[in-house]
């Protein structure tokens, strides 16, 4: 009898956990995803007490800016107007730092920041060093010959003039070291004496002179404490709300964010929009397929082919016109009227016949197109690949002797690749608070309700089968009850049962 009464106790016991843990997984199922959705609205806000302000404040994944060069083959041949030929050189890699300052929140849900940014030389991530040579056009004297085409003969004469009695060439030999943070020139001093509207620049000139030791402007941007529907989105830059360097209102738009974070809760139909200022306008890229990066799962979002295309191909990029080909961008309007221009690596995804006039160009998807990849449950980056071209447009003009027989043509001076990856401890952080966490409540939510209905079934079973022992036990069969004298008020039962006909008494 004890071992039957602490039985039902167990049992009983095994019932309460199923139905607690029943209902536990029931409630999970239904209350965790809006737990979770609040947690991340609540940690990817910009805001002090957020668990990831530290992270927009000082980036923790390391930045690395390699620049190629297009080393030129051929100059002479290309003042006798033959076809350019070009070899690439490098990569040489520099450290990007990244740190903001001048944080100011403001009352209308905005943060205003300037970003710095410094450059460090890394000899054993490059392929070459600082001191190597390369034979470019120079943008001097050939940018400000495009740019003087038009200007009177007599100007262009004296131009012709003052470039050879400054020694000035179409091509120069320098090291990439002052190509890219500058070198004296006597011709900048002279620009910018007597043209300083065409050429605002004093001291030295770089292609990266005014990057190193700078910052990117100032960037208000909403933090979505009180609207999170804006968070990140960029509200201002430098105080404006668009840009006046294109031609349509459209293109002079400053959309989506910084560059740096975007909105949770992604979908294959977002896509990601920032401003960038070294580009002087808005960028979109659309999603491209799903994957993992280090454990954590990651939306893939690229270029589209529209990037850069013409107007004429597609009619919303009129206002970056006028344009030369598709698949290149003319940022002349805001690099001092320079006939600059901005594309994929190698003309990648192109009119043909820009990488066609120039040998040595190989455009490839895999080494030039660039991507970022989101986590997009938090709209934060887990690695990304920008790379970018930038060319000249160079020709012969006419009164300006330097320029010699030089056909029209867009020449490459450098690719560049900015990389960024997520590692380290930050990453191990954060796979375990939003990858790991999450991964283990969502299981965890389905085995707590599964292992409640199993519990819940046995007492069910326990009942059924102790039900039918004592059913069998109160009601036992004839053949086992003892004999006993019949009954004289049921002598055909008991005369029946014992197998032998009734008889009359006598």
């Amino acid at each position: 009898m004890g071992s039957r009464v602490r039985a039902r106790w167990v049992v009983a016991a095994l019932g309460c956990t199923g139905l607690l843990c029943a209902v536990l997984g029931a409630v999970m199922i239904v209350t965790l995803p809006s737990i979770i959705k609040q947690q991340v609205y609540k940690n990817v806000r910009i805001d002090p007490s957020s668990l990831s302000f530290g992270m927009w404040k000082d980036i923790p994944v390391p930045f690395y800016l390699s620049i190629y060069f297009f080393d030129v083959i051929n100059p002479k041949e290309i003042l006798q107007g033959k076809k350019p030929e070009v070899q690439e050189r490098g990569p040489y890699v520099y450290r990007e730092f990244r740190h903001k300052s001048n944080i100011t929140f403001n009352g209308n849900d905005t943060v205003s920041f300037l970003e710095y940014r410094s450059f460090q030389f890394q000899p054993d991530r490059s392929r070459g060093s600082e001191s190597d040579y390369i034979v470019m056009p120079n943008i001097l004297v050939l940018g400000a010959a495009v740019m003087m085409e038009n200007k009177p003969m007599a100007l262009k004469l004296l131009m012709t003039l003052a470039f050879s009695t400054l020694g000035e060439r179409a091509f120069m030999n320098r090291t990439v070291g002052d190509i890219m943070w500058g070198y004296e020139d006597p011709l900048v001093n002279v620009i910018s004496k007597y043209f300083p509207s065409m050429f605002p620049v004093k001291g030295k000139f770089g292609l990266f002179a005014g990057l190193n030791n700078s910052d990117s402007g100032i960037f208000t941007v909403f933090t979505g404490v009180k609207n999170f529907s804006r968070v990140h989105l960029v509200d201002k830059w430098n105080g404006l709300s668009k840009v006046n360097f294109w031609h349509s209102d459209q293109c002079n738009m400053i959309n989506g964010t910084s560059g740096q974070m975007w909105a949770p809760f992604m979908t294959p139909e977002s896509s990601l929009e920032f401003y960038s200022p070294e580009a002087c306008r808005s960028m979109k890229l659309v999603y491209q397929e799903e994957g993992i990066f280090e454990g954590i799962p990651i939306f893939r979002f690229k270029a589209p082919n529209t990037l850069f295309a013409s107007g004429t191909n597609y009619p919303p990029n009129e206002g970056f016109c006028p344009c030369l080909r598709s698949g290149i961008q003319n940022i002349s309007t805001c690099r001092f009227n320079a006939p600059l221009f901005l594309s994929h690596p190698h003309f990648y995804n192109a009119d043909p016949v820009l990488a066609e006039a120039v040998r040595g160009l190989h455009p490839n998807e895999t080494e030039h197109s660039l991507f970022l990849d989101i986590h997009p449950l938090t709209g934060i980056p887990m690695n990304c690949s920008v790379k970018l071209q930038l060319s000249l447009y160079i020709k012969s003009i006419k009164g300006i002797g330097q320029t010699a027989q030089i056909e029209p043509v867009v020449l490459p001076l450098l690719w560049f690749e900015e990389r960024g990856a997520m590692e380290g401890e930050p990453l191990h952080t954060f796979y375990i608070q939003l990858v790991l966490l999450p991964m283990v409540l969502h299981y965890a939510q389905y085995i707590l309700l599964a292992l409640g209905c199993v519990l819940l079934f046995i007492p069910v079973v326990y009942q059924i089968r102790s039900q039918g022992p004592e059913d069998t036990k109160s009601q036992p069969s004839p053949a086992a009850q003892p004999d006993r004298l019949p009954s004289p008020f049921t002598p055909l039962l008991q005369e029946s049962l014992s197998g032998q006909p009734t008889s009359p008494k006598a």
